[in-house]
Formats: structure tokens, C-alpha cells, sequence
């Protein structure tokens, strides 16, 4: 009659798929079920190279948060420009010209007429173009102009810009912000998860070498009883 084998336990993953590892007991029973009548060189062989594999995935991962963490702060700086720009272009809101309930104007709104040319003239001055300063070496900068058309150009990489309206800009910035934020988080957690399934291996390989040489003692031992007990026969 044919036998069926029962199908083996789904791996356990991590969200973003990394596989948990497997988790070798210290009872003596558990380690014989785990490694059987078999040799422990393959199995030895294969808990190194599943410790290999994740700390080769560490390594990206932590070049990977490296990256992160230079990257957030020069969106949050470009975001920040963004929002600069478009306060500039936002009007501020007009003097009120509601009267009192007789009719007549208050004090606020004659101030307000009387102070109509001190506000031009600030109307004016936000018209001016705006000076700042670029960077042109580590040490160098010089003053420019920016001439302010409602636009800007943000880096797409691969030495490739493209202009943006800056309500368009500041959607796409805090876009990537998020995204990056998220990875970010991610990352640090996969680190965490890859940390502790490396700890796991090693303790993995302590034990199943502890158990071996263990095993090859007590097999000593008994050959060694075995041995006086013929000698004792033959004499």
C-alpha cells in the first residue's frame, strides 16, 4: 500500500517575505530528530549557508538605510524651498472694509486708507526678485537672482530635470517623503528580523556541534566497554 507524506510546514515569513529560521532545541531528543542518522557535515554545511545569505541581505540593507537617511533630509530641504516659493506667491488677505452698525467707517478703516501708500509700497517690494545665494564648491558661493515664475525644476536623476508647477512640486515631494519615510521604517525592521534569524543560526550551529561531539564521545565510550568485554571473553 502506498504511503502519503504529509505535506511540510508552510515557511513563516517576515512582511516583506524574508524567511524565519528554523529553531533547534537543547533537548538531545530534538537534535536527533533534526539532524537524524545522518552525518551533521550537511547539515552543518547548510546552517552556514543560510548565515551567509543573511548577512549578505544585512549588508544590502544597511546600505540601503544609509542611503535613506541621506536622502530624507535633502527631500525635506527641497520641500521646504517649495513651500518658501509658494508663500511668496500667495496674496495676503485684503483690509477689511466692513463699517460699524451706523454706517460710518471706524478707526481701523481710516487707518487703513491712510496707510493705502505704505501698503503699496510693500506690495512693491514683494514684487522684487529674489536673492539668495548657490553653492558653487564646498567653500564658494555666489549671489544670485531668481527670477520667480511659478515653476521649479526638481532632480529626477540620471542627470535628468524637469520643471514642476510648485503646488505640482510640493505633491510630488511630499509623495516621495512618505515613500521614503516608509521604506526607511521598513528597512530598520528587516534589520532587526535579520539580526535576530542570524543569532538564531548560530546558536543553531552550537548546538548541533555541541550535540555531535557529544555523540562521538559516548560512541568512544561504548566502543571502549565493548573492547574489555571481548578481551575479558577471551581470557
Amino acid at each position: 500500500m502506498a504511503t502519503t507524506k504529509s505535506p511540510s510546514p508552510q515557511m513563516e515569513l517576515n512582511p516583506r517575505g524574508i524567511p524565519k529560521a528554523p529553531f533547534v532545541l537543547t533537548f538531545q531528543a530534538n537534535v536527533e530528530d533534526y539532524v537524524g542518522t545522518n552525518s551533521v557535515e550537511p547539515i552543518i554545511k547548510t546552517f552556514q549557508e543560510t548565515s551567509a545569505k543573511y548577512r549578505y541581505m544585512e549588508l544590502n540593507l544597511q546600505q540601503r538605510r544609509k542611503a535613506l537617511l541621506a536622502k530624507i533630509p535633502d527631500i525635506e530641504q527641497t520641500l521646504s524651498v517649495v513651500k518658501f516659493l509658494q508663500a511668496r506667491r500667495e496674496p495676503k488677505p485684503a483690509a477689511s472694509d466692513e463699517k460699524d452698525e451706523t454706517g460710518s467707517m471706524n478707526s481701523d478703516d481710516i487707518d487703513a486708507l491712510l496707510d493705502g501708500d505704505d501698503e503699496e509700497a510693500e506690495e512693491g517690494a514683494e514684487q522684487k526678485p529674489l536673492k539668495t545665494l548657490f553653492e558653487l564648491n564646498d567653500t564658494l558661493f555666489a549671489e544670485a537672482t531668481v527670477q520667480e515664475t511659478g515653476e521649479v525644476g526638481l532632480w529626477l536623476g540620471a542627470n535628468t530635470m524637469l520643471l514642476y508647477p510648485l503646488a505640482e512640486a510640493a505633491e510630488l515631494l511630499e509623495e516621495k517623503l512618505s515613500s521614503a519615510k516608509k521604506s526607511l521604517k521598513e528597512a530598520v525592521e528587516d534589520l532587526e528580523w535579520i539580526r535576530e534569524q542570524v543569532t538564531v543560526m548560530e546558536v543553531n550551529f552550537a548546538r548541533v556541534h555541541n550535540w555531535d561531539v557529544k555523540r562521538r564521545r559516548e560512541q568512544k565510550k561504548h566502543e571502549s566497554v565493548m573492547g574489555h568485554k571481548d578481551e575479558d571473553e577471551d581470557k
